[in-house]
């Protein structure tokens, strides 16, 4: 059996982590849904500037848009694009969605990320594209800062659905839930429905090793026992704090506060694998898929890693192995000199950073692109 397929039936949703107009126009993200079970899409600001400074896909309907506004700013052009792809996507994974009940067949346009410190900001962008992508299996994309938090409760209680993104730290996790059922308790208060509104945790998974690894393999010690006890943590520290993670969600979803917003027909917030795709060479290429299966959670997997799992993937429940070992590893680290919440802090940080300078580099290869003359040429014919 096509192990994507088996993962379906262990309870875990595959989604894709990527997005390219050539991917609607060819027919492959319909294929995906046919061949392979895909149960969503997920974008970025780093997938949305490869895929428009990086092809010529967009370069048709950009000179459109800038003939039917002149005025029209980069960052307005950028997400009348997106938009426009969001839309042929959710139309693609609309009979998922519908089969699920509203569970699945999503697709996620995040807000732009120089609003990830601005909760007013982030508030009136989300309201503003979940209502020009018009689509109810539209996910909007909110970081999960500090700031974030008060935006994805009010956007919950608004009734939009929410991919919380950019999450590292169990702590942190903890808040986002918290968000999400206070944005679903205004709701039911407010006499409005919420049996209709899904939300993911997006929960970045490999970017913690990469963090951690260096921090171990750079940590200077003259004891023995303590140079072994930072090698065995090396490719360990993300997958325990994912599974750490879930074990906070079960007892979060399982508990009588949600109990009674799950009798109101609410749906639990389903934790995302992101950042799948393994960046070490020396780990296996499936090792952040195949160590993170689970009931009700998601792995969203970049194109290598969905095809790596495709060809030779093994899937079988192990989310909730080794839990007590999990726990072990993460209080062992202190002993080699890592404070881990000081990490997914800083990763918190970097990771809003990457997305900003994409944001940046997207938006500059926009004007580059309107200035040129072989663009103008092209516009005018």
């Amino acid at each position: 059996m096509n192990p994507l397929l088996t993962l379906s039936s262990l309870g875990q949703s595959v989604w894709y982590d990527n997005i390219q107009r050539s991917m609607l126009s060819s027919g492959m993200l319909q294929r995906l849904v046919e061949d392979d079970d895909l149960k969503g899409v997920t974008s970025n600001p780093s997938i949305f500037e490869k895929a428009i400074n990086g092809s010529s896909d967009y370069d048709d309907a950009l000179a459109t848009l800038r003939s039917d506004d002149p005025n029209a700013t980069s960052r307005e052009l950028f997400f009348s694009l997106a938009i426009e792809d969001i839309q042929a996507a959710a139309d693609v994974l609309r009979p998922v969605y519908d089969a699920s009940n509203g569970k699945d067949g999503m697709i996620s346009l995040e807000v732009g990320p120089d609003l990830a410190h601005d909760t007013d900001g982030t508030i009136a962008e989300g309201r503003e594209l979940w209502e020009r992508v018009n689509r109810p299996n539209l996910m909007i994309k909110v970081p999960a800062t500090r700031e974030g938090l008060g935006a994805i409760q009010t956007l919950i209680a608004d009734g939009i659905n929410i991919n919380v993104t950019l999450l590292f730290s169990t702590q942190r996790h903890q808040e986002v839930m918290d968000a999400y059922l206070s944005g679903l308790e205004a709701r039911l208060k407010a006499g409005q429905p919420i049996n209709k509104i899904a939300s993911v945790a997006s929960f970045f998974i490999s970017r913690v090793d990469s963090a951690i690894d260096d921090m171990l393999d750079n940590a200077k010690t003259e004891d023995e026992s303590l140079r072994k006890k930072a090698n065995s943590l090396k490719g360990k520290i993300a997958i325990a704090n994912a599974k750490v993670s879930y074990q906070n969600y079960k007892e979060v979803f399982g508990s009588e506060r949600f109990q009674q917003l799950h009798e109101a027909g609410a749906q639990t917030q389903r934790l995302l694998w992101a950042s799948t795709g393994t960046k070490n060479p020396n780990y296996s290429d499936v090792l952040y898929v195949e160590t993170l299966i689970g009931p009700d959670t998601v792995n969203t997997m970049p194109p290598a890693t969905f095809d790596a799992v495709r060809s030779h993937g093994h899937p079988h429940l192990t989310l909730e192995h080794g839990v007590d070992l999990a726990r072990f590893q993460i209080n062992m680290l202190p002993e080699v000199g890592i404070d881990l919440d000081s990490v997914t802090e800083e990763l918190e940080i970097q990771g809003v950073d990457v997305f900003a300078k994409s944001f940046d580099t997207l938006l500059e290869a926009i004007d580059n692109k309107l200035r040129s003359a072989d663009f103008k040429n092209a516009a005018s014919a």
